[in-house]
Parts: C-alpha cells; sequence; structure tokens
C-alpha cells in the first residue's frame, strides 16, 4: 500500500494545514465526509484525482487542488518494486477546530 510520508496522521495535518474551506461552504455551515480517489505513481505523484463524493459549496474542487499540491507519496510495492496503486481517501471536513 502506498503511504504519505510520515504516515496518514501526518497526511491529515497536512490537510488540516492545506485545505481553504470554500467561502460558500463556510456560509452555508458544509461539513461532513469528502470522499476522494487518486492514483499513487511509481514515482509518488498523485494522478487522476478525482471526487467520489462531494459535499458541494466548493469543497470537491478544493480537495482537488489541495491534493494537487501534495507532497509525494511513499509508492506502493509489488514484490520490492513500485506500482501504481489506486487509492480512495475520506477527508472530514468539520468547520470547528480541532487539535493534532
Amino acid at each position: 500500500m502506498p503511504d504519505y510520508p510520515g504516515g496518514i496522521k501526518e497526511f491529515y495535518y497536512y490537510v488540516g494545514n492545506n485545505f481553504s474551506y470554500p467561502a460558500e461552504a463556510r456560509k452555508k455551515g458544509v461539513s461532513g465526509r469528502l470522499i476522494m480517489g487518486f492514483v499513487v505513481e511509481k514515482d509518488g505523484r498523485l494522478s487522476n484525482i478525482k471526487i467520489i463524493r462531494d459535499l458541494g459549496a466548493g469543497t470537491g474542487s478544493e480537495a482537488i487542488r489541495m491534493l494537487r499540491s501534495s507532497p509525494k507519496w511513499l509508492p506502493g510495492q509489488q514484490h520490492g518494486i513500485p506500482v501504481r496503486v489506486q487509492y480512495t481517501l475520506p477527508i472530514m471536513l468539520n468547520l470547528e477546530p480541532s487539535g493534532r
């Protein structure tokens, strides 16, 4: 399985620091689980980033932007050889701040 550098907790920390809650979503009080899909390439880049479940009000577009600017991931491996891996990731959006 591919992994974010430092693990999934570090990824969610990255999300918390880099996801800019869209003004429309903030105004409408949009929160919930956004589900994203992407491929982690052999070199760790993310490609084919898509929204599987959008909460609307610009949240999906912002998640795509944030994932595009993500650092490279550690690629999945099969028999020690890097391989492309399809990944599905839920991202919880909540207007209430939470601690790390």
